[in-house]
């Protein structure tokens, strides 16, 4: 038997998607996609980079499209791809208008698709050329809580504009020492999921002014939406999730995460 799915609410405030892969996403075109998240409420787009190959898909996308913007990094799976062609090109392009963030960029040791030591120097130099072109970061950490503490204490206080620890699962700790550095956390459809206590402990801990919402579509599916392809259409359930945990009014949250975008990407 499926489960019964809800209608996508709406609540008459402005949404930012502050990550998702518009490029991965295949049921619908890019237009039907954005104008799907319009009609909800989604006001501006933020499509993430992850390979040298998707960085000018990204930012012609966002070309293409008024309200759409794009990042430009290498993810750290594909890390072993990073090369002065690569580093040139996010140099190139971060002065474009529609360039918000270096990213997403970052450690990943629980797939293990690179070598440690690369995605260590690879993310290290990813937050040096954020440094130098003034951009915030957008960063992926996965079970890599001490080496990415350890090269975010070393980088952050050089940035003067720092971005967000995207799809949080990480541990209390990280979770203290990104807002304590002046990051956010970015929120996804994993704090609807059964399992996911630690990320909604995480939620509740964490300051509402650094919360982000996100995504990841075309993963991480929210319930009640669990096995359909992920679109920004559905960040209102999240929205939804986060007041529940922090026992606020999803209006607050939608206020506030929507000022908490602009503040760190535009």
């Amino acid at each position: 038997m499926s489960k019964k799915r809800r209608d996508i609410p709406t609540y008459g405030l402005p949404i930012i998607e502050t990550h998702f892969h518009l490029d991965y996403l295949k049921e619908g075109s890019a237009d039907d996609i954005l104008s799907a998240a319009r009609a909800i409420g989604v006001e501006r787009f933020m499509t993430i980079s992850v390979e040298p190959d998707n960085m000018p898909k990204a930012l012609a996308l966002a070309e293409a499209h008024a309200d759409l913007y794009a990042t430009l990094g290498v993810h750290p799976h594909e890390a072993a791809l990073f090369n002065d062609a690569a580093e040139g090109y996010i140099r190139t392009h971060a002065i474009h208008e529609k360039v918000v963030a270096v990213g997403e960029i970052g450690l990943d040791y629980y797939y293990d698709h690179c070598d440690r030591t690369v995605q260590r120097q690879v993310f290290a130099r990813q937050l040096q050329l954020a440094v130098e072109c003034g951009l915030p970061v957008v960063i992926h950490t996965r079970e890599a809580d001490e080496d990415t503490m350890a090269i975010l204490r070393e980088y952050a206080p050089q940035m003067k504009r720092k971005g967000v620890v995207h799809s949080f699962t990480s541990g209390m700790e990280l979770a203290e020492l990104a807002v304590e550095l002046g990051f956010c956390l970015g929120i996804n459809g994993i704090v609807t999921f059964n399992k996911a206590d630690n990320v909604r402990e995480v939620v509740a801990a964490t300051p509402l002014s650094n919360l982000l919402l996100e995504t990841d579509a075309p993963f991480l599916t929210p319930i009640p939406f669990r096995g359909m392809e992920n679109a920004p259409q559905y960040l209102p359930f999240i929205a939804e999730k986060i007041a529940g945990v922090k026992g606020l009014s999803v209006e607050e949250v939608l206020t506030q995460t929507y000022q908490n975008s602009l503040r760190e990407f535009f």
